[in-house]
């Protein structure tokens, strides 16, 4: 349980299962936890301080999600997915956040665009210091950033579901890749966005989500 040492931050309030289910969530969307790891319930519950039924109860959520695999022994761990799965995720990913992307655009406002720069420059600082974990936190911040502006609620928790389930997968990817250049297809999306650009907008966050994970997957 070493990559999980991190005290929960929800409200002491929260039921004791959401408290576990929402810490270990981020921790395995922000690619905290790598591909394959095991988990104990015993572990868990040490950790947040709470019975065997909170920590159960927390990862039948996250194993719903596909953000854990629990196996018929009772085993879990964070799932290592094939080619054929990757591909399929990057499919999604394409799908919905293009669609986010494009109805975002008519509510971008230099406000927004303001803040996507700021996060991205964030973005850029993660990849000079090869943190994978904080680039994965910050770009996804800077996606889900353009994609509220959608007002699309239902199809930003699907696409918050992919990133859940990618998100081990994301880390191997980019500690595989050693990058040290932020990724291009941010400034293209800001300045589709500046410009009013549908198609360019369009063009650049499918490239933007599909072209790492197919680098994995090839």
């Amino acid at each position: 349980m070493n990559q999980t040492a991190r005290p929960a931050q929800e409200p002491a309030s929260a039921p004791a299962h959401d408290r576990v289910y929402r810490t270990l969530r981020t921790r395995i969307m922000h690619g905290e936890i790598t591909p394959g790891v095991a988990l104990t319930l015993r572990g868990i519950g040490g950790e947040f301080g709470v019975s065997m039924t909170p920590a159960r109860e927390a990862v039948r959520r996250l194993a719903a999600e596909g953000a854990l695999f629990l196996s018929s022994s009772g085993r879990v761990t964070t799932p290592e997915l094939t080619n054929e799965r990757i591909e399929e995720l990057a499919a999604l990913r394409a799908l919905l956040e293009v669609e986010l992307a494009s109805r975002a655009l008519p509510r971008a406002h230099m406000a927004l665009i303001d803040r996507l720069q700021t996060i991205n420059s964030n973005v850029a600082e993660m990849v000079s210091k090869r943190d994978a974990v904080g680039y994965i936190r910050t770009n996804l911040e800077f996606h889900r950033t353009l994609y509220l502006r959608a007002q699309a609620p239902a199809m930003l928790a699907m696409a918050e579901t992919v990133w859940l389930q990618l998100g081990p997968t994301m880390r191997a990817l980019y500690g595989r890749l050693r990058r040290t250049d932020p990724p291009q297809n941010h400034r293209l999306i800001i300045a589709a966005l500046k410009a009013g650009d549908e198609p360019g907008l369009r063009l650049a966050v499918r490239s933007d989500v599909t072209q790492g994970l197919r680098l994995l997957a090839g």
